[in-house]
């Protein structure tokens, strides 16, 4: 297969340099500084399985014009933040030279595939999700922190073919039937110990030690479970992932009893790797995946007459910071504020 990887950051990087290690024809679309730097250094994937391997001669393009200027590919790859993928996908259909295509989603969030699907058509979009916990400690070398897999929309005619060039790459691969299941499933795991780690710039550990921010986790995946449920969306297993054990928990059990496993489970799943929102605060980007994540939850749940009140002010809070309206030092270290204005305690 072609495969046409656009986005060459941490998943596109470890997915398309998985591939392209495996032989298949992989060619990488991003702005031209990582480019270059891709271009010079080559990928290189650290994987305690495999151990160290880079790739180089890589076939790099800036533009879907250029890319598609060398031929039509079987899959297009999407590894872009979702802030980014309106305006990345928006320049796709003038130039793709052949349909049908099949535009594969690896990104975080429930709203991805229809954002891509009002350009392509939803025919050709295919929901996809990674487990797997990734490292970049500079741009074009992946550290595999704990490696869990994928998952993929079965619906599609290509899926099957795509699902086995992965596994083929060394990537353990899990189709799914149903996608919205497999997407709000991954949400879970997105949502813990991410924006209140980042706001108030703590360990996992710690936030999930504190009897107030703990409680703003619980609440926010009982939010979403309650969208999930009004939605018809069940609860699925996720590659070497405890999603449903941890669903069955939160809506069934005291807090305090499964409180140090979330610990352990959320910390130790993560390995070093801080969460999305922390590293996104730390490295001063001016944008987060926030308002895709717990703004997304907040709007699905009026979407089914219900409300999500601790991920909405979670996303408000830290869309304010990132985006400069509210100091990070008004939060920093003081998980008490936190807890004050979203759950009132």
């Amino acid at each position: 297969m072609r495969f046409l990887v656009y986005g060459a950051g941490a998943i596109g990087g470890y997915i398309g340099g998985s591939l392209k290690l495996a032989g298949e024809d992989v060619t990488f679309l991003d702005r031209p500084e990582p480019v270059e730097m891709l271009r010079q250094r080559g990928i290189t994937i650290h994987d305690a399985k495999y151990g160290t391997r880079n790739t180089k001669n890589l076939q790099l393009v800036t533009s879907p014009q250029e890319a598609f200027a060398n031929g039509s590919y079987d899959c297009i790859i999407v590894a872009m933040k979702s802030f980014d993928t309106e305006a990345a996908i928006r320049n796709l259909p003038s130039a793709i030279s052949h349909q049908p295509l099949a535009i594969l989603s690896f990104q975080n969030g429930i709203e991805n595939e229809p954002t891509i699907a009002s350009f392509i058509g939803k025919d050709n979009v295919i929901a996809g999700t990674v487990l797997t916990a990734i490292g970049v400690p500079q741009f074009g070398e992946i550290i595999v922190e704990k490696n869990r897999g994928v998952g993929v929309w079965s619906g599609h005619a290509l899926s099957k073919q795509i699902a086995r060039a992965l596994t083929r790459a060394g990537i353990h691969t899990q189709l799914y039937k149903n996608a919205e299941a497999m997407k709000w499933s991954k949400m879970l795991t997105n949502i813990m110990a991410n924006a209140t780690a980042a706001i108030c710039d703590l360990p996992t550990s710690k936030v999930l030690q504190h009897a107030g921010l703990y409680q703003i986790e619980i609440g926010a995946l009982r939010e979403t479970l309650a969208v999930m449920k009004a939605k018809n969306i069940p609860v699925v297993g996720l590659p070497r992932t405890q999603t449903t054990a941890l669903a069955f928990a939160v809506r069934n059990l005291p807090p305090a009893l499964y409180q140090p496993i979330l610990i352990r489970m959320v910390g130790g799943g993560r390995g070093d790797k801080l969460p999305s929102f922390h590293l996104d605060l730390k490295a001063g980007r001016p944008k987060t995946e926030v308002s895709y994540l717990n703004g997304a939850i907040a709007r699905h749940a009026e979407q089914v007459g219900l409300s999500a009140p601790i991920n909405q002010k979670l996303s408000e809070i830290l869309e304010s910071i990132v985006t400069g309206k509210v100091s990070w030092e008004e939060y920093r270290n003081r998980p008490e504020k936190l807890a004050r204005e979203v759950i009132g305690n």
